[in-house]
């Protein structure tokens, strides 16, 4: 296991909660620069009808809030599912140093499958970006929620 793997297991924790409000299962930490846990967040888009309630939003916003500072150098995102556009957007703006993330999201992702926001050489922060980290854990939370949710 590398050495986020406990972190992601706390933000697989966090995924678990989401279903419960009809949310698809996403969770988000971030880790102070000590490795500490500053924040923890899961998806609440249905429970809270706000379409920016993604967990690592949600994850930023509070760890900002902690540090009494948006800007969270030293800090590390771990999410269970790869970032999209948006929220790979908010890890630039904080400055997080680093992204973490479980399952590849091939359909929206934005730290390298299918856009690659987060290390874009144009922008004038680039988080280092660590994929792949409990994949398949994280792959199948989502492969069974979302075989339960087909019509």
């Amino acid at each position: 296991m590398t050495p986020y793997g406990e972190a992601m297991r706390l933000a697989l924790q966090e995924a678990a909660l989401a279903p419960q409000h009809g949310d698809v299962p996403v969770g988000a930490v971030v880790l102070g620069p000590d490795g500490g846990v500053l924040a923890r967040a899961h998806n609440e888009r249905e429970g809270s009808g706000d379409p920016t309630a993604h967990a690592e939003v949600l994850a930023i916003r509070s760890a900002a809030v902690q540090r009494g500072s948006w800007r969270l150098e030293g800090c590390t995102l771990v999410v269970t599912l790869e970032p999209c556009t948006m929220c790979a957007g908010a890890i630039v703006l904080s400055r997080l140093d680093r992204v973490v993330y479980g399952a590849l999201d091939p359909k929206a992702g934005a730290a390298g499958s299918l856009w690659d926001v987060v290390r874009d050489r144009r922008l004038n922060h680039r988080p280092e970006v660590l994929a792949g980290v409990l994949a398949e854990e994280c792959g199948e939370v989502l492969r069974t929620f979302f075989e339960a949710h087909r019509i």
